[in-house]
């Protein structure tokens, strides 16, 4: 009978083996941890080489603690730089708070990590100013693109977060919804920029690859299970 069991059992992982699609495969593989919810190893501050203190790690979340607005926290920056990826993580604000993931963030040459990397905004719809203004909610492309769609939950919950960016095709996911859609390094690229406050910053949205950037925008912002894949 005990043989029977185990022939059953292996039976039944070689069915669920073989049914697996390459997609669901794909998927499993290839993924890169840019928090390991137990230290900040990995990030630094935007052209430098120390991470500032309200930067820390708080019940596996990578967190940015602005109770003491004199702490230094700034905005943060991935060692390596990626290029063509798809990024996941997730994200909850302080009640009228304001943060923002940005990517293709180049430091060579320039102030601040805004000045070249496009921006998905992290916001408190409800009651942070930004809110008033389209294009600069939360899940927006910032003043750029508009999320086709609100889906952001309340200051205090969890977002998740996709960014898949391939050969400047990009679109962003907001708690499982694909909100945004754009195609970078294009003529109407270039005309959204200089339909923007960035349309005097000349290397903004120019970069083909660069660093991930977390925003220090005063207020206090949670990230977790942030990963990447390189595409």
């Amino acid at each position: 009978m005990k043989q029977l069991i185990l022939l059953g059992g292996l039976v039944i992982a070689i069915m669920a083996w073989t049914t697996t699609t390459p997609e669901a495969l794909d998927e499993e593989a290839g993924w890169e941890s840019l928090f390991d919810g137990e230290t900040t190893n990995g990030w630094r501050n935007f052209k430098a080489e120390g991470l500032g203190p309200a930067w820390k790690v708080q019940d596996g979340a990578l967190m940015l603690d602005k109770s003491d607005k004199s702490v230094k926290g700034g905005d943060i920056v991935t060692e390596e730089e990626y290029e063509n990826f798809d990024l996941r993580l997730e994200w909850k604000i302080s009640d009228c708070g304001n943060s923002g993931i940005m990517f293709n963030v180049t430091e060579e040459g320039y102030k601040r990590p805004y000045h070249t990397g496009p921006e998905m905004q992290v916001l408190d719809n409800k009651c942070h100013p930004d809110a008033k203004i389209i294009t600069h909610r939360a899940g927006d492309l910032y003043d750029m693109i508009k999320c086709k769609k609100e889906v952001v939950k309340p200051a205090g919950e969890w977002n998740s977060v996709r960014i898949r960016i391939k050969n400047g095709k990009s679109s962003f996911w907001l708690n499982g919804v694909k909100v945004v859609k754009f195609e970078m390094f294009t003529p109407e690229w270039n005309a959204m920029i200089a339909d923007s406050k960035f349309k005097n910053w000349e290397g903004f949205g120019q970069s083909r690859k660069g660093r991930i950037c977390l925003q220090d925008h005063s207020d206090t912002v949670w990230y977790r299970n942030i990963k990447i894949k390189r595409l």
